[in-house]
Formats: structure tokens, sequence, C-alpha cells
């Protein structure tokens, strides 16, 4: 299940070294999203992911989060039911990364 999985530092580094490498996808809720965010980020709420899966790009490699690392986990895998297989999710969510800053 680790492959699934990415850290802060791991992301971060990422973000610094190659922003365009990745697709970041943000399933929380758009209150949330007001609050706080990744810069570059699209949102696209948990509830509404199966039904707007289509506006995302299969061959991109694709982080997931949230605010703790629950809902992104079950977006992980719904995506994965629907074919995206290049997909992780930032453990502890956005309330560990900016902890981890």
């Amino acid at each position: 299940m680790n492959d699934v999985i990415i850290e802060s530092s791991e992301l971060r580094k990422i973000l610094a070294e190659k922003p365009d490498s990745i697709v970041l996808l943000d399933v929380r809720e758009p209150e949330e999203f007001e609050e706080d965010r990744l810069e570059g980020c699209k949102l696209i709420p948990l509830g509404e992911l199966s039904a707007r899966a289509r506006e995302l790009d299969p061959e991109s490699d694709i982080v997931i989060y949230c605010a703790h690392g629950v809902r992104s986990m079950h977006a992980l895998m719904g995506l994965r039911s629907l074919g995206f297989s290049k997909l992780r999710s930032l453990e502890g969510g956005l309330c560990a990364y900016r902890e981890n800053a």
C-alpha cells in the first residue's frame, strides 16, 4: 500500500523541482478550499469525483489530498476503479503538510 502514499517531504521536493510533473487534486469541500489550499491544485470534492473524473487525464501523475488523508484515500480507490493508475495520496493530508513545513 506504500506505493500509493506520498509524504509531505517528497511532495515538497517535487513541487520545488518539477511542479509541472504532477497534478494536485484537492478533494475537500469548497469551504475548506477557500480557507487553505496548495497552489496550482484542482478542486473536485469527493462527492463529485466519479461524475467529474473525465476532467482529469488518466495518464497524469496525480497527487490527491484532503484535510487529513482519509477522503484522499477514498478518492484514490474510486479513481483506480475508473482506470486511473498513477495515483498517490498525501499522507496526513493538508494538515500534516502544513505542520511539517
